[in-house]
């Protein structure tokens, strides 16, 4: 089984511009551009504001117990159902998780088997 990774990374904006810039150039050459996907935080202060213990809990917890809905992960966590509902309403505007709502419940998924963290130096 293949493992499926997300990069999670601190560059300067500079760099991160410069990149799409180039991913944009090639695109419209039609050449083929390898999908990686990847977030990138301009600081190593703004990354731990976002990838906080609780988070990165909740994602270990979707991956390994696959809760059938948000309310059962908040049990999971043991935490406020209202504060678990905010963290993955941030996750899943990065790209992190999935929310399902199936009519009757919201079932979160984290597809991913690692975050793998890179700082530019």
């Amino acid at each position: 089984m293949k493992v499926k990774k997300i990069f999670v990374g601190v560059r300067p904006l500079d760099e991160v511009l410069k990149e799409a810039g180039e991913t944009f150039e090639h695109l419209t050459k039609g050449k083929t551009i390898k999908q990686k996907r990847a977030i990138y935080f301009t600081s190593l202060k703004e990354m731990r504001r976002v990838l906080t213990e609780r988070r990165l809990e909740i994602l270990k917890t979707i991956r390994d117990q696959k809760p059938s809905s948000v309310y059962e992960l908040a049990k999971m966590v043991d935490r406020d159902l209202k504060n678990v509902l905010q963290d993955l309403s941030y996750l899943q505007e990065l790209g992190i998780v999935a929310v399902t709502d199936t009519g009757m419940k919201k079932v979160p998924h984290f597809d991913y088997d690692r975050i793998s963290i890179e700082v530019a130096v």
